[in-house]
């Protein structure tokens, strides 16, 4: 089993307080920042654009986690490159020609990542499963945070990472959507190993993001 990362998704911050979060976030030993990028027409909504990428990172040294929620991704892939991220992660259902994407995203030296809406199968994959080192499966509909796990997603996670390994491939699989500790063991359980905490753990009301961090190692760590 790959080794357990937590993500913070950025679209769940304090944007008005933002740097005090980023330093949280630092002195709880994130592992990545997940930046949400979204369209309005891929998705239902609008959210956090370039000139945020850019001045988040140039405010801090937790590595970039991008996830583009937006059509014809692959337009902007030099777009995000230059602005740092090292991950890159685009939806099947957006990108007509995905292993061109990908194989662009990996000659530009980012890590490249394929992200599956709910009702998306698997085996949409099979012919690109070579050029992917990361699967974000979103276990709710993207767009909006705070949304309730679809149970069925948890099958996907288990289905996932048992055709990786039919094909002898360690590709770290991502969850997005409604990471709560309790939901948290069940992924792991099923096999995602880089959780994206947003409202239902790392930005919990009454907690911490250090307590929230730490609560979320603690769950995956249980699985």
């Amino acid at each position: 089993m790959p080794q357990i990362k937590v993500c913070a998704s950025l679209a769940c911050a304090d944007l008005l307080n933002l740097e005090r979060d980023l330093r949280a976030m630092e002195a709880a030993g994130i592992d990545y920042l997940h930046i949400d990028v979204m369209d309005g027409t891929f998705v239902p909504n609008l959210a956090l654009g370039t000139d945020l990428l850019r001045a988040v990172g140039r405010a801090t040294r937790i590595p970039l986690d991008v996830h583009l929620m937006i059509e014809r991704p692959e337009r902007y892939i030099e777009t995000f490159h230059v602005l740092g991220a090292q991950v890159l992660t685009v939806h099947q259902e957006a990108s007509i020609h995905l292993q061109r994407t990908l194989a662009a995203i990996r000659g530009l030296g980012m890590r490249a990542g394929v992200a599956l809406n709910p009702a998306t199968p698997l085996e949409t994959l099979r012919y690109v499963l070579d050029d992917i080192d990361l699967l974000l499966i979103m276990t709710v509909n993207p767009g909006f945070a705070g949304q309730k796990l679809i149970p069925s997603t948890l099958g996907k996670i288990a289905d996932a990472r048992a055709l990786f390994e039919a094909h002898h491939r360690e590709v770290d699989i991502q969850v997005d959507g409604n990471v709560s500790f309790e939901n948290a063991v069940r992924m792991a359980q099923a096999g995602a190993n880089w959780l994206v905490g947003g409202t239902s753990s790392l930005f919990m009301s009454g907690l911490t993001i250090a307590e929230g961090a730490r609560q979320l190692r603690t769950a995956a760590g249980a699985a």
